[in-house]
């Protein structure tokens, strides 16, 4: 089975802004490969001037927003380094059991590869001048900010336009819609870096050696 890939923009970001922004990629991926009976619910980002859609159900926001929490933590405990989340659709297939296989096979036919650099920007505060004069560097760290979210938001509507470009685009490698209930036709996971750095992309090299295609971690 073909399995396309889609690697997403870097986002340059701060640790306040992951959840929100997080939320706001994978919902947008997520309702547009629903394919199912879905309640569309507009969201209003509080940081950005961005409306996205949600599919309105419940079990499904809590499970986005427990995915972005274990990532979060991942973060807090690497700091300063990229890092990757990856939304996974595939099929379930019954194989022959074996001695060394289960009797279950997924197989992937489309991943996103959401890409983040979060900074760690230090609080700022009042400092004293060689004449004792305290400098309060306020006024221009919120400049500096504001700068800094105007860009993270124009590359944030990048990232959107580039989902809805390639769902537009990539069809043919959608799989027939299974009898599944609730909005989301397929199963789909939602990985985050291991607590290991290298055991992320050595199980997924596993998984490519095995089945010729790329796969993505249970």
């Amino acid at each position: 089975m073909n399995c396309e890939v889609c690697q997403l923009k870097d986002l340059e970001l701060e640790h306040f802004e992951m959840r929100e922004v997080l939320r706001c990629i994978l919902h947008t991926i997520v309702f547009h490969r629903a394919l199912g009976l879905v309640r569309p619910k507009d969201v209003d980002m509080e940081l950005f001037d961005i409306t996205y859609v949600q599919c309105g159900e419940l079990e499904l926001e809590k499970k986005i927003d427990e995915k972005i929490e274990q990532f979060v933590c991942w973060v807090e405990k690497h700091p300063n380094k990229k890092s990757q989340i990856c939304l996974s659709f595939y099929e379930v297939k019954n194989k022959q059991a074996s001695w060394f296989s289960n009797k279950v096979e997924r197989l992937y036919w489309e991943q996103w590869y959401i890409n983040l650099n979060v900074s760690q920007h230090p609080k700022a505060h009042s400092i004293k001048s060689h004449h004792s004069k305290v400098v309060d560097p306020g006024e221009g760290a919120l400049e500096d900010r504001n700068v800094r979210s105007a860009a993270l938001e124009a590359s944030l509507r990048d990232v959107l336009f580039q989902i809805i470009k390639f769902v537009n685009e990539k069809k043919d490698h959608v799989p027939p819609i299974p009898n599944i209930e609730g909005p989301v036709s397929f199963p789909y996971e939602i990985t985050i870096p291991s607590s290991s750095d290298s055991a992320f992309g050595m199980d997924m090299l596993k998984r490519m050696l095995q089945t010729g295609h790329p796969t993505m971690l249970s």
